[in-house]
């Protein structure tokens, strides 16, 4: 199966819908109570990471708008802490950048599908 840049910015959105989802109400401290949502989000992070390497090197070039650094940056980060995960950072991101992320992707999905 050979999948295309708007399936992979579909995967982003896909995440992204998830983690805000998940976290409107919810408070710092219960996300660190509940394992099972922290590795969700950890996951769901993977998966935006991976979407977002597999995308093509120019079609990221031609939308310097977006962190792309940022968002697969943090993913090797998660991908690689074999013995902890800094779930603060997680949380942060979740809290601070996924809003953006989707905001963005969403624009430029909605610009792919118009092509």
């Amino acid at each position: 199966m050979s999948f295309q840049t708007s399936d992979y910015l579909r995967h982003i959105l896909d995440e992204t819908a998830y983690l805000i989802a998940s976290s409107p109400n919810l408070e710092k401290a219960s996300f660190r109570q509940d394992a099972t949502l922290r590795r969700a989000f950890v996951r769901s992070i993977k998966v935006i990471g991976e979407a977002t390497q597999r995308l093509p090197r120019d079609y990221r070039k031609a939308h310097p708008q977006v962190d792309w650094r940022s968002l697969t940056g943090l993913s090797d980060r998660l991908l690689h802490a074999y013995f902890g995960v800094d779930y603060d950072l997680v949380w942060d991101v979740v809290i601070n950048k996924v809003p953006l992320w989707q905001e963005q992707i969403s624009e430029l999905l909605t610009k792919e599908d118009a092509e």
